[in-house]
């Protein structure tokens, strides 16, 4: 059986594989486990983004929480970092936010926060799991008042705002800044909070109808945040995803800069004011071979792990890392939040170049990109384990990556979040390392593509 958990909570088509159904028991269970036995009525804070379907799923989902027993706090709409803090702020036994981060809007997740702010470690993931797996209808439930609330939480979305200007004020007087909101969580906080800190805002992405979240706007789709830059003459251009949980940026001629490149920008600046721990950053398997060229001149020593923001945030709290991420732009800075945070990582980048007096496009040249190409074949869940073990698609990779003659690599594997296996390969030639993924990802398709 298919782990229901994946690496950034439980996520699918809405209504088709996140059903009701599935909600009602996520919150059934995540209360029983998360809440546990307390002598006290526990509380959850639940969040959306802006999907259609987050109302039907909030629904349920507090349906579940307060059978249970538990009362709902409800957030509305509101950043899964906001999520992550006010769990902490409003004393909560738990938090839970309903997104699919930067997929498509007939996608949904739903993802759990411990009353810590942190995201649940997979052992308690698979506590609620197996009480999902052994739900039936006659379970014992409370009754009379016993039943859990549901309470409105109108000032949440203020609360992580303010939050996030003591954390990390920034004095952007002066300063022309286009922001994409994704049509997503951030569209009603980001403008705000760049306009309070003394920036002059061109904000897009800022008209969620419940079907263009991540359509053609925000981090997965640069190019409207790039001719806004250029067009409105601002000095640099931000985008979030659908939750803000990320962020990218864009200089003021309109070059994208990646996950990557911001974190090198932050880093060093920590470095140079002696308040980067150790010396090391954390980062994936896909980053940039740039990233290691930088960090080693810069005398900062990278740590790696699997691709996942969470394995990221593991490695650093058993290191002490303080910075970490991911080139996509999950970006944590575990001295001021306990996950990714699109908005607090864009004040951090632009508070950086404030202190350097430098643009965007002068900060980011300390981190050259050695050519990347991205890929991604389309295969469903349950095929994916034999796509990664099929040998003939083995070779074809190590003889394609033989052909970059060590300076270059070859990363192929499945999404922990979408039915799609990613190929990304790294070279000097780039009509070189896209033929070859082309091929790869042709081979995958063909054989076990939807």
């Amino acid at each position: 059986m298919t782990r229901l958990f994946g690496t950034d909570g439980v996520r699918g088509i809405a209504n088709k594989e996140l059903t009701p159904d599935l909600a009602f028991r996520l919150g059934f269970a995540g209360a029983k486990v998360l809440a546990g036995e307390k002598a006290y009525k526990p509380v959850i804070l639940v969040g959306t983004d802006t999907r259609i379907s987050c109302g039907m799923l909030e629904s349920a989902l507090v349906a579940g929480i307060t059978s249970a027993g538990a009362d709902a706090f409800l957030a509305g709409v509101v950043p899964t970092p906001g999520i992550a803090y006010l769990t902490q702020k409003y004393q909560c036994d738990a938090g839970v936010m309903i997104s699919a981060s930067h997929n498509s809007y007939e996608y949904n997740g739903i993802k759990f926060f411990a009353s810590t702010g942190y995201k649940l470690p997979d052992e308690v993931e698979d506590e609620i799991e197996a009480m999902i797996n052994s739900y039936t209808e006659d379970m014992i439930r409370p009754i009379g008042k016993q039943i859990g609330h549901c309470i409105n939480k109108p000032n949440a979305a203020r609360d992580y705002a303010e939050h996030i200007k003591r954390h990390m004020s920034v004095d952007l007087t002066g300063i022309k800044i286009a922001v994409d909101c994704a049509n997503g969580a951030s569209y009603h906080i980001a403008p705000g909070i760049l306009s309070d800190l003394g920036a002059e805002v061109i904000a897009i992405g800022i008209e969620p109808d419940g079907e263009n979240i991540n359509l053609n706007c925000g981090s997965t789709h640069m190019k409207r945040l790039e001719q806004t830059v250029r067009r409105e003459g601002c000095d640099i251009g931000i985008a979030f995803d659908g939750d803000a949980d990320r962020m990218l940026a864009v200089d003021e001629n309109g070059k994208h800069v990646d996950g990557d490149g911001i974190i090198a920008i932050i880093a060093k600046g920590m470095q140079d004011r002696g308040i980067l721990r150790d010396d090391k950053i954390c980062v994936t398997v896909m980053s940039n071979l740039g990233l290691d060229i930088f960090a080693e001149e810069a005398g900062i020593t990278l740590a790696k792990t699997q691709v996942g923001d969470r394995y990221v945030l593991e490695e650093m709290l058993k290191s002490g890392i303080s910075i970490g991420g991911e080139q996509s732009g999950h970006i944590i800075l575990l001295d001021h939040t306990t996950t990714g945070d699109g908005i607090l990582s864009a004040l951090a980048l632009l508070k950086t170049l404030n202190h350097d007096n430098k643009r965007l496009s002068e900060a980011s040249s300390i981190m050259k990109p050695l050519p990347q190409v991205l890929k991604n074949a389309k295969i469903s869940n349950e095929r994916k384990k034999a796509a990664m073990q099929d040998e003939d698609i083995l070779n074809v990779i190590a003889e394609e990556e033989k052909k970059l003659n060590k300076k270059g690599r070859i990363l192929v594997r499945p999404s922990g979040t979408e039915p799609i296996i990613r190929v990304m390969i790294e070279g000097e030639d780039i009509q070189q390392i896209t033929k070859m993924a082309k091929r790869i990802v042709e081979l995958l398709n063909s054989r076990y593509g939807i």
